[in-house]
């Protein structure tokens, strides 16, 4: 005969449990677990199994846990986890990579039918078509404000119909309908709200992220920092290469308007007193272009000569034209 365990001795157990977990990982998803049903979460330890534990309990109970378990090992980090324990939520401790963890878990939705009283996370639209209903169903459509026509002795949906927005309640009339016509509009399943990372905590967004966002985001923080350096005139490494710039630059509008000169200033006074030597400068470039464009040329015009048949005489042929 079983032995049956007490409360007081699955508490002891879990307590256990969760703190060796805490000791062995350093990564962890919290996921809500709202309408997840115990079949879809088993599929769902099967699907993690091998470097992945899902962990399900009483928010005060991991609390408490935790906030034990801190204390004893003087792990202040573990202390993070506890203002994340809000709502239907469970803990997925895994060694694996966050973002692939992650995406294995969002597989595991199951379609749901829409009860009256659930807010819907979706919008739900009836779309159109025969509905195989008979025409006695009607009413239904009509409290809905559904436009309909009988066809071949069934109702069909004229236009299609928003029935539920995102956020509303579903009501009687809408479920009833949904379940008459068979439509289940719900998926549920663990859905990763925050990543704890050996301490921190962040949003599940940035496991998106890949590392051109990353060089994006970096470059746009250096820009930021450049342009407040300059504004405040204050050097830094990203601003000290525009400063110098800037400098020579006022430097060199000083020595244009004045007799005063120095050595990167007196080339460009020399073409300015001379505007002449601009297109002199230019010239070798330009002759190069051409120079290179020459032969390509040439050798198109020879191809053209070689593919020309040369046209033969009459006297070629053995004949002339008057013979």
């Amino acid at each position: 005969m079983a032995v049956k365990t007490s409360k007081a001795e699955k508490k002891i157990k879990y307590d256990h449990k969760l703190c060796q977990l805490l000791d062995d990982y350093t990564q962890i998803l919290i996921a809500a677990a709202d309408n997840v049903g115990s079949n879809q979460l088993q599929n769902i330890r099967r699907g993690l199994r091998g470097d992945s534990v899902v962990l399900m309990g009483k928010n005060t109970m991991m609390k408490r846990s935790i906030r034990i378990h801190s204390e004893k090992t003087g792990n202040k980090a573990f202390l993070n986890l506890i203002p994340l324990l809000v709502g239907n939520v469970g803990l997925i401790f895994t060694k694996g990579d966050l973002k692939e963890v992650s995406e294995e878990v969002a597989k595991y939705k199951v379609g749901a039918p829409a009860r009256v009283g659930l807010v819907a996370p979706v919008d739900v639209v009836v779309p159109p078509g025969n509905t195989g209903l008979d025409p006695s169903q009607t009413s239904f459509f009509q409290v809905l404000n559904i436009p309909t026509k009988i066809n071949k002795g069934t109702v069909e949906i004229v236009t299609a119909v928003d029935l539920i927005k995102k956020g509303d309640k579903v009501g009687s009339s809408e479920a009833a309908l949904l379940a008459k016509l068979g439509i289940r509009p719900f998926s549920y399943g663990l859905v990763v709200l925050t990543v704890y990372d050996n301490g921190s905590v962040f949003n599940p967004e940035v496991l998106d992220l890949t590392e051109d966002d990353l060089v994006g985001k970096f470059a746009s923080g250096v820009s930021l920092v450049t342009s407040l350096a300059l504004a405040i005139s204050y050097p830094t490494l990203a601003a000290a290469p525009h400063m110098f710039i800037n400098a020579y630059k006022n430097l060199l509008a000083i020595a244009v308007e004045t007799e005063y000169s120095f050595p990167q200033a007196d080339k460009v006074k020399e073409y300015l007193a001379d505007p002449s030597k601009f297109a002199v400068a230019a010239a070798p470039v330009a002759a190069a272009a051409s120079g290179a464009a020459a032969p390509a040329a040439a050798a198109a015009k020879e191809e053209e000569k070689k593919e020309e048949p040369a046209e033969e005489s009459d006297d070629d042929m053995g004949f002339s034209l008057f013979d």
